[in-house]
């Protein structure tokens, strides 16, 4: 799943309390009253919510920077609230968050507020307060002070949350833009509007797959159409990457020209509030922690799915962000051992993208190191290794009864483990020369106890120009030798 585990890890453990990130935006008081439903209205056809509780938070820019906060970072907040209740009480409840609050500006509009009613675990009705015009240019030049001074207190990130509630002003976004990228500070951008022009020469933006498709005029049911609008989209503004975020579908990065498409991992989808609040947060964090840029958004990736399975608005902690990291690498074992059909799917993508496919098989029953030596060797000749594995039934065939020691599920679950290997398929024939046939891959990969013309499916390989490659094995190390070991110890004891 990561490219380097162990500095993600060093991440979660250390590195994000030592940076500093920045956030402009739409401020907003979430207000949410609890209850449970158990009849209709006598007045009207509604459900009659009973209320059991209440309670508040941030959200808009509010909620990214509770979510920044909440992975150990330094988080100074800059926005507009009203001179009202409302946005005392959100000051209050960022501070108690550890959440800078010195860059918001007492602006001349009320703070907004949405009020969700939720009736047992499904939200019934929102009720929004807000006035969306444009800030006075007196509070704007106040609002830019406020953010030269964050800056100049040091950042490591700035973000942009954009809710198109007149926060975020074309002026306020080119300005903020210019004066982060002066120091050297990468910005991401939450974007909104019929137009991103006010986003010129961000780091990066992280719009939906219907906002991006708005924006653009293309189909939100052509993925294909939407990813190309996104890369058009990342040349017009300068932008180093575009991150689009796609509901169940997990994440879509577009940087220079590729688009890789990062599967969400699955969980029980409770509410979808703030998701992308969490996905920037989670970004920037990692961005401005050092991470590479794929395992910034693989881990922004699983915070998303984290939070959909919280109700309202909600935070993911650096707790969150591990347990979750730990379901995504059982799901990618899994995902990893394949049916024919996604397998020719994916077979498909590696080549488009000019990756050597190399394929070997065996039924690594009891799989020892001298399966790993020689799995690590096949790989590093080939840019994508599958491996065929022999069913249980095949294997008896094969090997007698008695065999396989191990299920094919666990085998199966075993190399799915390990790096080298990037898709596992069963076959229940003698011989894997069907799969071979189907897959056509370029490089066809067996032990240096063969011979080139003992290699199944040598000839077929050889007939679309692909290669016969035999890697030399660790001597000595075999599965018949340490089953007979075992038994022969058994049988002594």
């Amino acid at each position: 799943m990561f490219h380097d585990l162990a500095n993600v890890l060093d991440c979660l453990e250390r590195s994000f309390h030592r940076r500093r990130i920045v956030v402009v935006g739409d401020l907003m008081l979430d207000r949410h009253v609890w209850g449970k439903v158990s009849r209709i209205s006598p007045e009207a056809p509604v459900p009659v919510v009973r209320v059991t509780r209440r309670s508040e938070t941030a959200g808009g820019a509010g909620n990214v920077a509770l979510n920044a906060a909440e992975l150990g970072l330094e988080v100074a907040a800059c926005g507009f609230v009203g001179d009202d209740p409302e946005g005392e009480k959100l000051r209050q409840i960022l501070s108690a968050s550890g959440v800078e609050t010195r860059g918001i500006v007492r602006g001349g509009n009320p703070t907004v507020t949405k009020t969700r009613i939720i009736g047992g675990h499904q939200q019934m009705l929102r009720l929004d307060e807000e006035d969306v015009s444009d800030a006075t240019p007196e509070a704007s030049g106040r609002l830019l002070e406020a953010i030269d001074r964050e800056l100049a207190g040091g950042a490591s990130a700035v973000i942009l949350s954009d809710y198109a509630k007149g926060g975020l002003t074309e002026d306020i976004c080119r300005k903020a833009i210019a004066r982060a990228r002066e120091m050297e500070v990468p910005v991401f951008a939450d974007p909104k509007g019929p137009s991103y022009a006010k986003y010129a020469g961000a780091t990066a933006i992280t719009p939906n797959r219907a906002e991006l498709s708005a924006v653009t005029r293309v189909s939100s049911a052509d993925d294909e159409a939407v990813m190309s609008a996104g890369e058009r989209i990342r040349k017009e503004l300068g932008l180093e990457f575009v991150l689009v975020t796609l509901g169940e579908h997990g994440l879509a990065l577009i940087a220079d020209g590729s688009v890789e498409q990062i599967p969400a991992v699955a969980r029980e989808v409770f509410d979808v509030s703030g998701a992308g609040d969490t996905v920037i947060a989670t970004l920037a964090a990692g961005v401005a922690a050092g991470l590479e840029l794929g395992d910034a958004v693989r881990l922004a990736n699983i915070a998303a799915g984290v939070v959909v399975g919280k109700a309202g608005t909600a935070t993911v902690s650096r707790k969150d962000l591990l347990d979750g990291m730990a379901l995504g690498q059982a799901l990618r074992l899994s995902d990893k051992i394949c049916t024919l059909e996604v397998l020719l799917g994916r077979v498909a993508k590696w080549r488009s993208r000019g990756e050597v496919i190399g394929f070997t098989n065996g039924c690594f029953d009891v799989l020892h190191a001298g399966h790993v030596t020689y799995l690590q060797k096949a790989r590093e000749e080939a840019g994508r290794l599958i491996v065929g594995l022999n069913s249980d039934r095949s294997v008896r065939r094969l090997k007698g009864e008695g065999r396989p020691i191990i299920p094919q599920e666990q085998r199966a679950l075993v190399l799915a483990a390990l790096a080298s290997v990037d898709a596992v398929i069963l076959f229940d024939q003698d011989t894997p020369i069907d799969l071979i046939k189907t897959l056509q891959p370029q490089l066809l990969i067996k032990g240096s106890d063969y011979t080139e013309d003992q290699v199944v499916g040598a000839a077929e390989v050889k007939s679309w120009e692909g290669r016969v490659v035999l890697v030399p094995l660790v001597e000595g190390l075999s599965t018949s030798r340490i089953v007979s070991g075992i038994t022969g110890r058994a049988q002594t004891s």
